[in-house]
């Protein structure tokens, strides 16, 4: 039986620069907390608790003093830094730059609106770490819209300035500049950002190839990855042999029956140890 990692898969850089700042602080010694974690990937945000990182939440940072933490590559509203300066929190910030990039965009369109009833929307997950970061640019004024549905739901009265979350689906982000186009009042003005990931993006057709190559495909993925529900339905549309696993004891192990291929693939916040892992799970399962 062929048991193949995709070499695609696995952290993006964001993630990757992330993870390295953490080991790297906590190698110094000292405490060490990240606001949320680290990655959405469960097995990755144990294995750096176990060296010592602490995993708040926005409620606990707030009442934190002289303390040090990690903000992750999602990135943080404004308030985040305004809340480290009062309490004396230094900040390892580790925003991806194409995070960054796009906060620093949507900050800078809002506040240079000419007209007051300008829409600033966001194709993202409401909720989403990453989305939160976005909308607090905008003093809490983004539209967040998460599907063609809900853009169609817009006010095309009234202008337009659309951008995206860094890691949702480019086709349809397409479609919905699409619809925009054709269906925004002549009296109204729209403009968008193209600001999703390539590196991310770009991951989808890959992925498929990938997925299509395997009798069997096991997509490893934190559940909270909003990446890794988006390349796993990538994965399942060209091979119905496709399960959605987050570690070894996640493996129904009568799938492996009468099967030539398996292929290990996972999103941009799964780690390559715990595909590794995995491999290495069935090699000795099946002897």
């Amino acid at each position: 039986m062929k048991i193949e990692i995709d070499n695609g898969s696995g952290f993006c850089l964001g993630v990757v620069t992330a993870i390295h700042k953490a080991e790297e602080e906590l190698a110094k010694g000292g405490v060490l907390y990240c606001l949320g974690d680290i990655v959405h990937n469960s097995r990755e945000v144990e294995r750096l608790s176990e060296m010592g990182l602490i995993t708040i939440d926005h409620v606990q940072f707030n009442q934190l003093h002289n303390a040090k933490v990690l903000l992750r590559a999602h990135g943080e509203p404004p308030s985040t830094y305004e809340t480290a300066k009062r309490n004396n929190i230094e900040i390892i910030d580790a925003t991806c730059p194409v995070v960054l990039k796009l906060q620093q965009r949507i900050h800078k369109a809002y506040n240079a609106k000419t007209e007051p009833d300008t829409q600033i929307v966001i194709f993202g997950k409401n909720g989403h770490a990453e989305v939160l970061g976005l909308v607090g640019q905008t003093q809490g004024e983004a539209i967040v819209i998460e599907s063609l549905e809900e853009a169609k739901r817009l006010d095309m009265t009234r202008s337009i300035r659309l951008y995206s979350q860094t890691t949702k689906s480019l086709d349809e982000f397409r479609q919905i500049v699409e619809y925009i186009r054709q269906h925004i009042s002549p009296n109204a003005t729209f403009d968008f950002s193209d600001t999703i990931c390539r590196q991310v993006a770009n991951r989808i057709p890959n992925i498929r190839q990938f997925a299509a190559a395997h009798d069997l495909v096991f997509f490893v993925s934190g559940k909270k990855s909003s990446n890794g529900k988006i390349l796993f339905r990538e994965c399942l549309s060209v091979n119905p042999n496709t399960y959605f696993i987050d570690s070894v004891n996640e493996i129904d192990w009568d799938l492996l029956r009468e099967v030539h291929s398996v292929g290990i693939c996972g999103a941009t916040s799964t780690p390559k140890w715990l595909m590794e892992s995995i491999q290495k799970a069935i090699l000795q399962k099946i002897g």
